[in-house]
């Protein structure tokens, strides 16, 4: 958090016996084959799609560690400042696409993202608080970009494309009137680098019930595959049942390092990351990034899979009061790819959004902090 009235830019009810039959819940993906038992509670493969096997989080474990693609934050916390923007990068144009699956969702330039136009490719990609007073922030990413020269070509100069996605974070925490502006885009820009990404009450994810989070895959064909999110759900990431991430079971080279507890009591109702929200506007949105040759249709079939595998990490999900949308962009330019391939893909661009909730959740700290036992091994 900074002090009060600065701003940050950064680059980068009845408890439940829960007898673990491990002292630590490893590679859940890699071991979801073998059944399970906890208290009763059975757990088969059957029941745990989507774990692509040979996954490994990359050097950061971030959604920069796609090549080509830079991350910025503009945080403003403190003086009645609750909120920020995050701005994913790719300045030369990637293959973008779009799946928005909430009920109020807050977008801009998401049309131009259907398959089929004009347009292709973007040069970033805005997530932002600010409810739809954030999406001003696109206007700032614009400016920086078109002073650098990159955008889509027209006549004399270039028009930078830049979708965006708002989450509502008016008056929490902070003052109503308070929120994100063309400002708050370009500084995010100029901050962006490809270092690891910064997690928790930052940009996008300052003023959320959750907060920021990101995650990384490389494939065994050596494709990397990376995700952040802003998680302001409706819903809760945690199970009321277990006191657990729902997303833990995709776990990869042991990232969350949690503990089951031995007893848990109920979830609770609302606040932060313990449970589902009473709020009336929320929302989950995301970029997620490959340098696997994609074009535009496979992208958005990329968005569609990550968008539906949300409901794994996430219950309930795609609310009527949710604006979830995810944005997908492919760094590389198209090239055949088999369905095998593909499937591949998909799936595991689905798991790494799960696993950058669990990291939004274990960043912002709250979860930590209610449940000291279970993240003693962090």
């Amino acid at each position: 958090m900074t002090s009060a009235g600065s701003h940050n830019r950064i680059g980068v009810a009845s408890p439940f016996t829960v007898a673990a039959p491990m002292a630590r819940l490893r590679n859940r993906c890699s071991s979801a084959r073998s059944e399970r038992s906890w208290s009763g509670v059975v757990l088969l493969a059957l029941a745990l799609p989507g774990c692509a096997e040979g996954q490994r989080a990359g050097a950061s474990n971030t959604i920069t560690d796609v090549p080509g693609v830079q991350v910025g934050h503009e945080t403003r916390s403190g003086d009645g400042w609750q909120t920020g923007t995050t701005v994913v990068l790719v300045p030369q144009g990637a293959t973008a696409a779009v799946d928005v699956q909430g009920g109020a969702p807050g977008t801009r330039e998401t049309d131009l993202l259907e398959p089929g136009g004009l347009v292709t490719q973007a040069h970033a990609i805005v997530l932002s608080g600010g409810s739809a007073y954030g999406l001003a922030t696109a206007d700032g990413v614009m400016r920086w970009l078109e002073e650098r020269g990159h955008g889509f070509p027209v006549g004399q100069g270039v028009v930078p494309i830049v979708p965006a996605a708002i989450l509502f974070d008016l008056g929490r925490g902070g003052d109503f009137a308070k929120r994100p502006d063309a400002e708050f885009g370009y500084r995010a820009a100029d901050a962006a680098t490809d270092g690891p990404v910064a997690m928790g009450r930052v940009g996008a994810g300052t003023g959320a019930r959750v907060g920021l989070g990101s995650a990384s895959t490389t494939l065994p064909g050596g494709w990397t595959i990376g995700a952040v999110v802003g998680v302001n759900p409706a819903g809760s990431p945690i199970d009321p049942t277990t006191c657990l991430p729902y997303g833990l079971f995709l776990e990869v080279d042991d990232e969350f390092g949690l503990t089951p507890p031995e007893q848990c009591p109920s979830a609770g109702e609302g606040g932060g990351a313990s449970g589902a929200s009473r709020e009336t506007f929320n929302t989950t949105i995301a970029v997620l990034a490959t340098d696997a040759p994609l074009d535009q249709t496979q992208a958005r079939r990329m968005a569609q899979v990550a968008n539906s595998g949300l409901a794994r990490s996430i219950r309930p999900v795609h609310n009527l009061q949710d604006g979830d949308a995810v944005f997908a962009i492919a760094t590389s330019a198209p090239d055949a790819l088999s369905t095998g391939d593909l499937q591949t893909i998909y799936a595991a661009a689905a798991d790494v959004l799960g696993r950058a909730i669990v990291h939004a959740v274990l960043a912002e700290g709250s979860y930590c902090e209610r449940y000291p036992g279970v993240c003693r091994e962090r």
